[in-house]
């Protein structure tokens, strides 16, 4: 109602009045000048205390209305009760919008759970075909793979037993083949000679194991003249440091 309204503003303008009045009466009391420093010093301490008591006074204070009018307070009331309706509704709309996103999200996680599970089905069906295929593969693979080892060793048996008659009749231990001189000789040899064959086991099996260090070293069991052979028909290598070790030249290579 206007009536209220006009009451109201004449209530602000005579509190408005006295604020002006307090404001000129502090003016008033700054314009005094003062040339000794200690009677500023007293004086700023004068205004300090008067500040601090009404300080003191409003804080024991209590509230007042701003009008008894029961019709200004209806008013005032109605006024703060819109205000906080119109924060609640803001609110409102701010929430609503955070759960529409949450909804929309919710929607979108739920889909692409949804391809997931279709995606992870369609993998089970797939193994559960090809899985029978895969190990009959495998088995058909080991099994070949078996095949081709017990080829392997076969032929490495054959080898080495070719081998062992070519070197046996071509190359045999001293022993065997000690000229006229040495029959009527009965001094023994100190150490037990191994063959050629044996030699180059040895080596083939050094590198082998240990291809970073393939190096053997000769011992007194090796016939000097069979080491000699060796190394002249390029089957073994010296070391570059030590000439009592010796390695198989790496034809794999």
């Amino acid at each position: 109602p206007v009536d209220v309204k006009e009451e109201l503003f004449e209530e602000c303008e005579s509190i408005w009045k006295q604020m002006e009045e307090c404001q000129s009466q502090l003016m008033l009391l700054g314009t005094d000048t003062l040339l000794q420093s200690d009677a500023k010093l007293s004086l700023l301490m004068m205004r300090w205390k008067a500040l601090a008591v009404d300080c003191h006074q409003w804080q024991a204070r209590s509230p007042e209305l701003i009008s008894t009018n029961p019709n200004v307070l209806l008013e005032l009331g109605k006024e703060e009760l819109q205000k906080v309706k119109n924060d609640l509704e803001m609110v409102l709309l701010t929430v609503r919008s955070k759960n529409k996103k949450l909804e929309e999200d919710l929607k979108r996680e739920q889909q692409w759970c949804e391809e997931q599970e279709q995606m992870l089905d369609a993998l089970n069906e797939t193994e559960e075909e090809t899985k029978p295929q895969v190990e009959l593969s495998t088995k058909r693979g080991f099994d070949e793979l078996k095949n081709k080892i017990m080829k392997l060793k076969t032929y490495k048996k054959e080898l080495l037993s070719a081998l062992g008659g070519f070197l046996d009749e071509h190359f045999p231990l001293p022993e065997k083949g000690e000229n006229t001189k040495k029959k009527n000789s009965s001094i023994e040899p100190a150490v037990e000679l191994v063959t050629v064959q044996e030699i180059l086991e040895i080596l083939i099996n050094k590198l082998i194991t240990t291809p970073h260090e393939p190096y053997i070293t000769i011992s007194e069991s090796f016939w000097p003249p069979y080491i000699e052979l060796l190394l002249r028909s390029g089957m073994v290598l010296r070391h570059p440091e030590d000439p009592q070790r010796l390695r198989l030249e790496a034809f794999h290579k």
